[in-house]
């Protein structure tokens, strides 16, 4: 059988891990948008991914996709209809990508989702399992529980084997948004007022334990139309994650001690519950059916992934 793994998204955040460490072990095939975004070997120019996109030729004796590429969840959407456009890459351009994937006699088919197709808080509840019901809150988890779903009907149709992956907050060397601002923020020093949200509980994955866990999924068996939620298995408060950004930086942690109320009633006034919830909420996986189908557990610790996140490039 053949040993060729096609990736896409290769030119990503965490597709450009995967390729690195793919090929110590694959063949591969990296997918991208621009070929003059990635620079490797035999790379694959296909424009946009979507239910038209001509993947022909390429899936040829692959023996598994490892589907990255999306359109991603962005904050303040201005699009006028954004589960129309976020439907069109990750539901109907993943559907297109897999049905093809059959057809071709691919084995196996792992799909990056997302844990948004749980929801957005544990703060009320136990943390999410792989097997609690969907319940996506916003256009972008509806896309992959979508997705999701409808993969699972075609693996069964097919009999190509569906691996669905559901990571939350990815992070490490390289990262963007809302996380390299806050290590950028408390890399400088200056007081802030998270000494306070101490209770709460967020899950985070690592870049390195998530390509880890995508790289045992081509092989493993067991993954086979599996479900797997993916974290670095060491929770944190907000308070926590700050000392720690704040401790790999060398910096001292000046984090004042406001109370959660504060953050809420400016949440309301400001119309910004949701961000707030993000900040002083909880987002909990439970990985305990990852760690036990796969024998796996994440091999890098939180503090790793936050010292390579707070590296400067050159």
């Amino acid at each position: 059988m053949s040993d060729l793994v096609l990736l896409t998204g290769a030119n990503g955040f965490v597709g450009k891990k995967l390729c690195t460490e793919v090929l110590k072990s694959h063949c591969l095939l990296p997918v991208v948008r621009d070929k003059r975004l990635l620079n490797l070997d035999n790379v694959v120019e296909v424009g946009a991914i979507d239910k038209n996109t001509p993947w022909g030729s390429f899936l040829v004796e692959v023996r598994c996709v490892i589907h990255c590429a999306a359109r991603v969840h962005i904050m303040n959407d201005s699009s006028s209809d954004p589960l129309s456009e976020f439907r069109a890459v990750n539901t109907e351009g993943t559907l297109h990508l897999a049905r093809q994937a059959a057809a071709a006699g691919v084995n196996r088919f792992i799909f990056l989702s997302s844990i948004k197709v749980n929801g957005e808080s544990t703060s009320d509840r136990k943390p999410f399992t792989a097997f609690d019901m969907r319940s996506p809150e916003d256009p972008y988890g509806q896309s992959k529980s979508e997705a999701e779903e409808q993969l699972l009907a075609l693996g069964q149709e097919t009999g190509m084997e569906i691996v669905i992956i559901r990571p939350p907050l990815v992070y490490g060397e390289g990262v963007k948004a809302n996380f390299a601002s806050l290590m950028a923020l408390v890399g400088k020093g200056f007081p802030l007022p998270f000494r306070g949200i101490n209770q709460n509980k967020r899950s985070l994955v690592s870049v390195y334990n998530l390509v880890d866990l995508i790289k045992v999924c081509i092989d493993h068996p067991n993954a086979a139309n599996q479900v797997f939620l993916v974290s670095d298995g060491d929770d944190m408060s907000t308070s926590r994650m700050v000392a720690l950004m704040a401790k790999v930086q060398g910096k001292a942690n000046f984090s004042l001690p406001v109370p959660v109320w504060c953050f809420k009633l400016a949440g309301k006034i400001f119309k910004k519950e949701a961000m707030v919830d993000r900040l002083v909420g909880s987002l909990q996986l439970d990985i305990e059916h990852t760690k036990n189908t796969l024998d796996w557990v994440p091999p890098y610790s939180v503090e790793h992934g936050f010292a390579l996140a707070a590296k400067k490039k050159d």
